[in-house]
């Protein structure tokens, strides 16, 4: 009986191309009931965009229906009989409030449960997740050769991510997999085509002696966006590329000349095709910006043009630790004494240029000590500041940084 049963169900999901119905509806806040404008439905390859009164209508050709908004968490729920046309879909607000785990913090049983601890007691829900590192590192076996191929798999920190993702969404977190995308040593060294050069035509290295990828060889892209999907297949909520730019140096050689439009074409154009991949897997896409970016009116001169991204993602990151800004903002040029202000101004400036939600936004924040001007400790005092700031300016959740992956409770609300 129970090889017949699972013989129809078989034959049931085949049909379902075949047999595509036309449904309609609505996508509405699970708590108030009030229409949610421009979620994302799908159902396939089909995808559609609710109207200002939460209305959707597309072919429907699986059986399950995939919904996402901004601001809300996923949702995928059974579609309804095929004599139904109509099919309401409640999603469930969700602001992710995150902590980042490196592709051996992950890995690491006393830096994961050290990190879960917190997610149990504190105001915390969501974890960024390295599936491939500053050095460009894939830590798990993964079905993607090309990890293989140049090397990225030299060492395995977690020996099932699937197994390990699945255990994490039973715990109800909230998952982002962390892509560094162009900034990769051991593919720049597989595939010397691939390459940036210096001014005298040899391989490029960065302050920390690392290669990168040219971002106009579209070659490269195709690693980058098959781990994105192999992440999305796997169960993560999102997927955020970092180092989703040019190289910040001066004289270097690419594919073809690099003006700023030029830039920006390719980097928009990158996480374009990663969107035009990942449409079926209902996971939101997101980038890791210079926090100079929401100030700077050109692309910075990295191909990160403010405005420019916000067309090609569901969510901007932006890396705003007091400590990077070198010249600190308007009016505090000494931004480690008032990391508050940084976060704030520099969100707020940001929502005010590209004219969308703020809830677009989910910006990095520092729990590290600072390194550029005082060497102060970011505690209890500056965390809550900045995590106040974000909050104060809309954004969607935050997500803290610390490269050692070390974190205490300092600054978090207990649940």
């Amino acid at each position: 009986m129970y090889s017949m049963r699972r013989r129809l169900a078989w034959i049931c999901c085949l049909a379902w191309p075949a047999l595509a119905l036309a449904l309609e509806g609505r996508v509405i806040d699970a708590a108030t009931g009030q229409p949610i404008a421009g979620a994302i439905v799908s159902s396939g390859h089909a995808q559609a965009t609710s109207d200002a009164n939460g209305h959707y209508a597309l072919p429907v050709s699986s059986p399950r229906l995939l919904a996402r908004a901004i601001g809300y968490a996923r949702a995928s729920i059974p579609v309804v009989p095929a004599s139904a046309t109509a099919q309401a879909i409640g999603l469930h607000a969700l602001r992710p409030k995150a902590l980042y785990l490196s592709a051996y913090g992950i890995g690491d049983k006393r830096l994961r449960e050290a990190a879960l601890a917190l997610l149990d007691t504190t105001e915390l829900n969501a974890l960024v997740i390295d599936l491939k590192s500053d050095r460009g590192l894939v830590p798990y076996p993964t079905r993607v050769l090309e990890a293989s191929r140049c090397g990225a798999r030299s060492v395995t920190t977690v020996h099932d991510m699937r197994a390990m993702v699945t255990q994490l969404k039973a715990k109800g977190i909230y998952l982002i997999a962390r892509i560094v995308a162009f900034k990769d040593a051991l593919s720049a060294a597989a595939h010397p085509e691939w390459r940036v050069k210096d001014a005298r035509g040899q391989p490029f290295h960065d302050r920390e002696q690392l290669s990168w990828l040219d971002p106009f060889c579209q070659g490269a892209w195709t690693y980058l966006i098959d781990l994105a999907e192999e992440a999305a297949d796997m169960g993560f909520d999102e997927v955020q590329f970092d180092y989703v730019r040019f190289p910040d140096a001066d004289k270097l050689q690419f594919a073809m000349p690099s003006t700023e439009a030029a830039r920006v074409e390719a980097i928009t154009g990158f996480l374009d095709a990663a969107r035009k991949r990942l449409v079926r897997y209902n996971v939101f896409l997101s980038a890791d910006i210079f926090g100079y970016v929401a100030w700077n009116k050109n692309d910075t001169n990295i191909g990160q043009e403010l405005t420019s991204l916000a067309g090609v993602v569901d969510y901007l990151a932006p890396m705003l630790y007091p400590s990077g800004y070198q010249f600190g903002i308007p009016g505090y040029p000494n931004p480690v004494a008032h990391p508050g202000e940084i976060v704030y101004l520099t969100l707020r400036h940001a929502i005010a240029r590209t004219r969308i939600s703020p809830l677009r936004f989910r910006p990095w924040l520092q729990a590290f000590r600072d390194y550029a001007f005082d060497k102060r400790v970011f505690g209890t005092a500056e965390i809550r500041a900045q995590i106040d700031a974000a909050e104060s300016a809309g954004s969607n959740g935050w997500m803290l940084w610390n490269p050692r992956n070390t974190y205490s409770a300092d600054g978090l609300h207990s649940r």
